[in-house]
């Protein structure tokens, strides 16, 4: 998250799922499912729905996220389940990946850092996906009127073609804008893009 505004919010909201028991997957989560395998990267991982659905399908997964309450509870729920899930506390506005990945998914996490910390971890993000590989992002673009859980001061809703643009040269597995309602009869509206990386198997 980019900062301790918007971490609170959902720590808030983490740690209530977390009490609920929670575990339905989002539509993006939905979407990513298909794609992910191997050694796989939730970069803003939340409550880890999407983390464990990889590893129930062979992954081996690091889950990453700013938020105390849903990497404890990814942590306590990997040692149950006895699944090949890491939750890691981490700031990642400027954490250093030091290994590659066969998937790479960036979830509802990239438009709470600022523009240019935004576009740099989407970059390293690119960077640490394998050849072959693929990196499922989904955003918040221009359109979306619901700011609640956003510092005014940090965050970046992307143009509507950004996403595409950034991964020219990749192979653009899946592209879609979806617009949901939100309280006092504001919006979100997405962008997912799934793409391949140039180069190895796909």
């Amino acid at each position: 998250m980019s900062s301790d505004l918007s971490i609170q919010f959902f720590d808030k909201q983490f740690a209530e799922q977390a009490r609920t028991g929670a575990r339905e997957l989002n539509p993006f989560e939905l979407v990513a499912i298909p794609y992910l395998k191997g050694r796989v990267l939730d970069y803003g991982c939340g409550m880890g729905n999407l983390a464990f659905a990889a590893a129930e399908r062979g992954c081996s997964v690091l889950a990453l996220d700013a938020s105390p309450a849903a990497i404890s509870h990814i942590q306590q729920r990997a040692a149950t389940q006895a699944l090949p899930v890491h939750g890691a506390v981490a700031d990642l506005r400027d954490y250093e990946l030091d290994e590659d990945f066969d998937t790479v998914v960036s979830i509802g996490l990239l438009m709470f850092f600022d523009c240019p910390t935004a576009f740099r971890a989407l970059s390293n993000l690119q960077a640490r996906v394998r050849k072959g590989g693929v990196v499922v992002v989904n955003v918040l673009v221009e359109g979306t009127t619901y700011l609640e859980m956003f510092d005014a001061k940090s965050h970046c809703l992307f143009s509507r073609d950004e996403m595409e643009s950034r991964f020219a040269g990749w192979d653009i597995l899946h592209s879609e804008f979806r617009d949901f309602e939100a309280p006092g009869g504001t919006n979100k509206a997405f962008a997912t893009v799934i793409a391949r990386k140039p180069g190895g198997s796909a």
